[in-house]
């Protein structure tokens, strides 16, 4: 048992729910001063300095220094996958409170739609992206889920180059907490996100995760996967 992992300090970083909302948040994967932390989970900016210290020394955040600003962020796309994965675990709870204005429901309809996770695709149409590619013989889930000798070609006519191997897996599974089916992540899904934000297939919303198909996007989408969204 001595080399058993502290499972229960990742989890009591996790059990409280300020702590929760402000991992949440940083899914969108920018660095947040400790004062919009404050100001998004509606504590007091002493309490969210405590909350960030902690997630910070338990490696799940890690933070940076500009003068005298400080800024945070999750430590890598593996927090990212682990908090979508809890996510879709917890069902219908993630979404909280139903929404009580027209715009309230909008927005939630919107993330559960299209939105990044972290660096990656998510949502309704994440979900069917991964399951065109995997209809095109782009991907393989006989062993775990591949990238084939097919798609990695397809990302080459596209113009996406990848980058050497690291740490990273080139392809990964991520449990959807909307759909509760896979999308892709990985350094693939990265790119491919990555480049359909640049091309403009995508547009992001400003103040949420939310992303939109663009007709541009639509007609990439359905000429290079065959995808009607």
């Amino acid at each position: 048992m001595d080399t058993a992992p502290d499972l229960a300090a990742v989890a009591r970083l996790l059990a409280d729910g300020t702590r929760a909302r402000i991992c949440w948040a940083l899914l969108d994967r920018r660095a947040w001063t400790p004062t919009e932390v404050a100001r998004h989970t509606g504590v007091a900016p002493s309490t969210a300095t405590e909350h960030l210290n902690l997630l910070v020394r338990g490696g799940l955040l890690t933070e940076e220094r500009q003068g005298r600003h400080r800024y945070v962020r999750l430590v890598d796309p593996q927090v990212a996958d682990l908090l979508e994965n809890l996510a879709a675990l917890a069902g219908d709870a993630v979404l909280g409170a139903p929404a009580r204005s027209l715009s309230g429901t909008r927005r939630r309809d919107a993330l559960a739609h299209a939105r990044t996770c972290y660096d990656h695709l998510a949502g309704t149409v994440g979900v069917a992206v991964t399951d065109a590619m995997t209809e095109q013989g782009l991907l393989d889930w006989q062993r775990g889920v591949r990238l084939t000798g097919d798609g990695a070609v397809w990302l080459a006519g596209l113009g996406i180059s990848l980058p050497a191997a690291g740490r990273r897996p080139l392809v990964r599974s991520c449990l959807d907490w909307t759909v509760r089916r896979p999308h892709l992540a990985g350094t693939v899904g990265a790119a491919l996100c990555r480049h359909a934000l640049e091309s403009g297939w995508l547009t992001r919303d400003r103040m949420t995760r939310a992303v939109t198909v663009t007709e541009p996007g639509r007609a990439a989408f359905a000429e290079h996967l065959a995808l009607e969204l």
